[in-house]
């Protein structure tokens, strides 16, 4: 079921570190081409990390994604990034699917890298399987700006600037 922000979330003091360690399980349920290597998931994955965790990333399809999300957030129709953490187990373990078909499709017409976007994505991702939420203007402040630090660390363009119209 998707993440809402716990007190560990939001109030987190830790800082982000290179030392959290990850397992990571890429699962391809869609047919696509021109991904990027699992070395870039599993370090755009490792980046927004507090603490170890176990997470596996799946790429779906329009199908399964409207199914998920009609399922766990009744709401019918696909969406870019759904979260499923596990918070009784150690370490941090959780599932974060990403849409393949919604995410181009955004990518395209916000003028963006697929790449760029699959990086905010996961990032964005592994942020709500931590916690973070954006239920509210100040949550969404907060994880916006997380987002944007880390993605133009990775050395991708800021996930949240407007195009000109």
């Amino acid at each position: 079921m998707p993440t809402r922000r716990t007190s560990s979330g939001k109030n987190n003091k830790k800082k982000r570190h290179a030392a959290a360690k990850l397992g990571l399980s890429l699962q391809l349920a869609t047919a696509s081409t021109g991904l990027p290597p699992l070395r870039h998931f599993r370090r755009w994955a490792r980046a927004p990390l507090l603490e170890n965790a176990d997470v596996t990333l799946r790429l779906v399809g329009q199908a399964e994604g409207r199914a998920l999300n009609r399922a766990y957030r009744h709401r019918d129709y696909a969406t870019n990034v759904l979260t499923f953490a596990y918070p009784d187990q150690q370490p941090l373990s959780g599932d974060i699917v990403l849409c393949l078909p919604v995410i181009k499709k955004e990518a395209r017409l916000q003028g963006k890298s697929l790449e760029a976007h699959l990086a905010h994505l996961t990032v964005h991702g592994v942020l709500h399987l931590q916690g973070f939420d954006h239920e509210s203007d100040d949550d969404a402040e907060l994880m916006e700006g997380i987002e944007t630090e880390i993605v133009s660390k990775l050395g991708y363009p800021e996930p949240y600037t407007q195009l000109p119209e």
